[in-house]
């Protein structure tokens, strides 16, 4: 990973700015899962993963309380984490179609994966106060990934309406009106070295999952049509 995407990363996981989610994400650390008594939880903001040179994005509202407020990694330990990593597994984007912990050996290739907000939130839902606090990383990280970044695929319509005033304070022109939020929308913005292909995209939650209205397939879509945007090569069927 590029020294400052790590320099990065580490300023990230010190944060202490939301009081409300510094509260909560240490009291979930503190008490725990009754499933999850023998862990040590990360307990503290949540940093991005994958490799510093990623020329696919994507972004959505991550850290949940037993997820990754354990592990200590985007998506991991959940079962919207299992959803993901798993169609991107079949895409051929991830090493592995897991994700238990941050030691587990997955390996993302030319894919990186963030979120709006770094800490877990009550109840998943952030307040706006909280999302905009959050969004400077954002924008940093956005910075440092800038000189390979050819897309960006955003779950669900939080996290689109937390990237699109980042990916502006980043240097993409971002259109206006700004785009709507829609599964399947695709928005070019233009920018420095290259122009950036956006892709809006269901959420992986539980409530999305298992009532269909996102499936495996319509993921695998998305993260498939992107990948050839960003110049990834993928698995063309799948598993």
């Amino acid at each position: 990973m590029d020294s400052s995407l790590a320099q990065l990363d580490a300023r990230i996981t010190g944060c202490r700015a939301c009081p409300r989610l510094v509260d909560w994400r240490e009291e979930v650390a503190r008490t725990k899962r009754a499933a999850f008594a023998e862990w040590t939880y990360w307990g503290r903001p949540v940093p991005g993963f994958g490799p510093g040179d990623a020329s696919l994005l994507i972004v959505g509202l991550a850290p949940a309380a037993h997820g990754a407020n354990r592990t200590g990694r985007m998506f991991t330990g959940d079962r919207s984490g299992d959803v993901l990593y798993a169609a991107l597994h079949d895409v051929g984007l991830a090493s592995r179609g897991t994700a238990v912990s941050a030691d587990d050996g997955l390996e993302l290739y030319g894919v990186r994966i963030t979120s709006p907000v770094h800490c877990a939130p009550p109840a998943n839902r952030p307040t706006p106060g909280e999302r905009d606090a959050c969004r400077p990383w954002l924008i940093s990280e956005l910075e440092l990934l800038r000189p390979t970044l050819r897309a960006v695929v955003v779950l669900g319509a939080f996290g689109w309406q937390a990237a699109l005033p980042a990916l502006a304070g980043a240097g993409w022109d971002v259109p206006r009106p700004r785009p709507s939020f829609a599964h399947g929308a695709r928005v070019t913005l233009e920018g420095r070295p290259r122009a950036l292909d956006l892709f809006g995209c269901f959420h992986v939650s539980q409530r999305n999952t298992f009532t269909g209205r996102l499936t495996p397939a319509m993921l695998r879509d998305v993260l498939r049509t992107a990948a050839r945007s960003a110049g990834l090569p993928t698995v063309p069927h799948e598993r």
